[in-house]
């Protein structure tokens, strides 16, 4: 993870806060959301919608984007997804009506998360970054789990808006780096399913802690206190992969694909396997 995600995400937190006010989501200030707010906005689903297309355009709008500010790095598309399951779990009911709701209405039914990423090939949509159907909705994330690993993020990234200060809060940095371990081990310790979305999650969590903890040893703050770690021994080896995204590398050797973060299903990755194939021969014969 690099400093633009914190940054953009601290834009949304400032602006749009994760509560809510009787009952119902409220801007703070609309700045950055109004482009997104064809009919104003009026319901929670509108505003949740606005916050989310936002967070896909500043990191994935474009070429340009993708590699600036993503650094093409798709498990952005994850975080994105906490925030957002969150967000609807703050209004839904038991029956978790609102994110399929939210899913069928405005990511899969909406015109803007169908609309071509400008200059990358990896990609046509929004809706193939987050999947055909993201795994957000499945029963082994509950809302408890979607909470908590929602607040993990969230301490993981006011650490990195603090270390990117000029004169950073060490002690706060390792006050909260003490935070995030001692709950991050919590979680792990309280999920044995091995390959699952929720442990998937956690892989991604530790790698970017562990980015943290080079850029607090390389700042100021390395003569500070010495931070926790994260104890390697019990994260499946795939953790240290970096498999996020469904990304074709072609050469003329070999093709290759890694799998998404928030992954497609079977099916639909077939599909999408047999086209980039048909369209990669076609570009061979040539």
């Amino acid at each position: 993870m690099n400093d633009e995600v914190c940054k953009r995400f601290k834009n949304v937190w400032e602006d749009f806060p994760d509560t809510l006010s009787n009952g119902n989501h409220q801007f703070k200030s609309d700045g950055h959301f109004k482009p997104y707010c064809a009919k104003g906005c009026s319901n929670n689903f509108e505003k949740i919608n606005a916050g989310c297309l936002y967070l896909f355009d500043e990191f994935f709008k474009n070429s340009s984007a993708f590699n600036s500010v993503a650094k093409n790095n798709t498990n952005i598309v994850g975080y994105i997804m906490i925030w957002l399951s969150y967000m609807l779990r703050l209004i839904t009911n038991e029956s978790d009506q609102s994110i399929n709701f939210f899913y069928s209405t405005y990511i899969k039914g909406g015109e803007k998360y169908r609309n071509h990423i400008a200059g990358v090939s990896e990609y046509n949509s929004y809706v193939e970054l987050i999947g055909k159907k993201h795994d957000l909705t499945n029963v082994d994330m509950n809302k408890n789990i979607i909470s908590k690993l929602y607040e993990e993020f969230k301490i993981l990234c006011n650490m990195y808006n603090e270390i990117n200060k000029q004169n950073p809060d060490c002690t706060k940095c390792s006050e909260d780096a003490n935070k995030f371990v001692d709950e991050y081990q919590k979680l792990f310790n309280g999920n044995n399913v091995e390959g699952s979305l929720y442990r998937q999650v956690l892989c991604t969590l530790s790698n970017d802690y562990d980015n943290f903890k080079n850029k607090y040893n390389e700042s100021q703050c390395s003569k500070s206190s010495s931070l926790p770690t994260i104890e390697k021994t019990k994260i499946p080896l795939k953790c240290s992969e970096n498999n996020y995204g469904q990304i074709f590398e072609v050469s003329s050797s070999r093709i290759s694909y890694k799998y998404s973060l928030f992954g497609f299903r079977k099916q639909f990755q077939k599909q999408k396997l047999r086209e980039k194939l048909k369209n990669i021969k076609k570009k061979m014969n040539h």
